[in-house]
């Protein structure tokens, strides 16, 4: 969720506005077991599993892995107690994504701005404490399944030494010797930040969270695509794209548009119980190749691009006044997307969804310069997606 030219400010600066996100704090998905997610990331994605807590560590109903890279911290739970909120949710939903955290100054604050704002509380602010320092959090929720939660931290919790291998919370503890870690420093998949993250709701209802985003979150308006932009002659959406006041976090809001058949965001939506949630993060690399590269040699399955799409793409990124400077063989053979726009250009690349359920996927970008969304790709991805619906007898 971060542009190409601002990385997150250090949670060290402080802020009087209280709804001011430094960065995304972490990135929590709710899933059926948690150990094994954090082997599969790992392997396929080349996160390292940092820190874990769990009953050997005086947690009695969950289990949590702490999923690291760059500045990307994916964090797994699973519940242990039948009482714990995640065991309806995957009962309902299968994994995916519960709650994007966003670091503030102080979390009590955020909270309470944001519910002033209209927000609806998620929980009331707590704060896990011991001697080196601190984590208060606090959550109100958004579209759906959705919760943003507010987190602030102080001493050794602070995010900066979270970054630098430090204790996420006070009941995790290092993960130690992992095979899978040592591998991934010796073979690195080169994932850098959360570029965005994509919310899918019903039809009608995207200008709701639009307004949702700007008068609670104080977020603003980013982009805009209608139907024209996203279209095949199959199916079409909408989208809006909200940004935090410093663009640091944006957050594009999906609704499906009518067509002659299913939209994929229909489709996320009639197998993720008719209910919005997060349809895919968008995941920001430095060098596309390397990483698409090495994700696909890994397993990462990602969706097919026709050939015919490479007849037309040079000509038409050269059209928008710039030369894209990676290997052109080497994009095609790796199936790249290429966009541009008045700021630079882009290259991008979805992946199969990441569980059986045609839900969530990842994106991996990478950007050079371009500050949209590979909006000349629409096309292209809807009919590779439309392929894949089809298989699943979902179109």
């Amino acid at each position: 969720m971060t542009t190409a030219t601002t990385k997150p400010a250090a949670t060290g600066a402080k802020s009087t506005v209280p709804l001011h996100q430094s960065d995304v704090d972490h990135v929590r998905f709710y899933v059926g077991n948690a150990k094994q997610a954090a082997v599969f990331y790992a392997a396929t994605f080349g996160f390292d599993v940092q820190q874990y807590a769990d009953l050997t560590t005086g947690i009695r109903d969950h289990a949590s892995y702490l999923l690291t890279q760059g500045n990307i911290r994916l964090l797994l739970t699973s519940p242990l107690t039948p009482d714990h909120p995640a065991a309806d949710e995957i009962k309902l939903y299968g994994d995916g994504v519960k709650d994007v955290a966003f670091t503030v100054f102080d979390a009590e604050k955020a909270y309470q701005r944001a519910l002033k704002n209209g927000a609806e509380s998620a929980y009331e602010p707590i704060t896990s404490s011991d001697a080196r320092g601190s984590v208060t959090r606090a959550g109100v929720k958004t579209f759906g399944r959705a919760v943003h939660s507010f987190v602030s931290r102080t001493g050794d919790y602070d995010l900066v030494n979270v970054k630098k291998g430090g204790s996420f919370n006070t009941k995790f503890k290092p993960m130690g010797s992992f095979a899978w870690n040592d591998y991934n420093k010796q073979h690195p998949c080169g994932l850098k930040y959360v570029d965005h993250l994509v919310g899918n709701v019903e039809e009608g209802k995207m200008n709701h969270w639009v307004q949702w985003y700007e008068h609670v979150l104080e977020f603003s308006m980013f982009k805009h695509f209608d139907d024209k932009d996203i279209s095949t002659e199959y199916s079409a959406l909408m989208s809006k794209v909200m940004a935090s006041g410093n663009q640091l976090i944006k957050i594009p809001i999906n609704e499906p548009a009518e067509g002659k058949k299913k939209s994929q965001i229909l489709e996320y939506l009639e197998w993720h119980n008719m209910t919005p949630g997060v349809q895919h993060l968008a995941l920001r690399t430095d060098d596309e190749l390397h990483s698409v590269a090495e994700l696909r040699r890994r397993g990462v399955d990602f969706l097919g691009i026709p050939d015919v799409y490479y007849d037309s793409v040079w000509k038409r990124v050269q059209a928008q006044g710039w030369e894209v400077k990676e290997d052109h063989e080497r994009i095609r053979d790796l199936g790249i997307l290429v966009d541009a726009d008045d700021e630079g250009y882009l290259l991008q690349l979805f992946t199969k969804p990441l569980q059986d359920r045609p839900t969530l996927f990842f994106e991996i970008i990478c950007r050079r310069g371009s500050q949209s969304f590979g909006k000349g790709n629409f096309k292209a991805l809807f009919e590779s997606l439309e392929l894949e619906q089809e298989r699943r007898g979902n179109l």
